[in-house]
């Protein structure tokens, strides 16, 4: 049996799910396809954002189990994306530079490099901490 990592904290998963109708807490915890889903449909009109408050422990879990501990703080890493992203100073935080300074100088290539990120990080910091 795999031992279970604390990626995650389901403190940030609770503040995010108040802003659940945009899918945060679901690009938190790694699933940036119902995330994107809930950022188009206001959480499934609302409905599925109220379902999530009881589905928080379970997701912390799972991604708990799924990313890899390391380094790189995975909550202060998306603290950082949500907040500043456009400056690039999550990609600083986790060591890459120069996209960093890219994203800083394109507004975060005009938005689209942050939501690319919101649907990567978790694995990006993975593979840093694997690397």
């Amino acid at each position: 049996m795999q031992e279970r990592n604390d990626t995650h904290s389901k403190t940030i998963g609770y503040i995010t799910w108040l802003f659940g109708f945009t899918g945060a807490h679901r690009f938190y915890y790694g699933r940036p396809i119902t995330g994107t889903i809930w950022l188009f449909t206001l959480g499934l009109c609302g409905v599925g954002w109220l379902v999530d408050l009881f589905l928080i422990p379970s997701m912390d879990a799972a991604a708990d189990f799924r990313y890899q501990a390391g380094p790189i703080d995975y909550s202060l890493a998306w603290i950082l994306l949500t907040f500043v992203g456009v400056f690039g100073v999550h990609r600083m935080y986790m060591g890459k530079w120069l996209t960093g300074i890219i994203y800083l100088c394109t507004g975060g290539l005009l938005g689209f490099g942050v939501l690319y990120d919101f649907w990567t990080l978790n694995g990006q910091i993975t593979e840093i901490h694997a690397g």
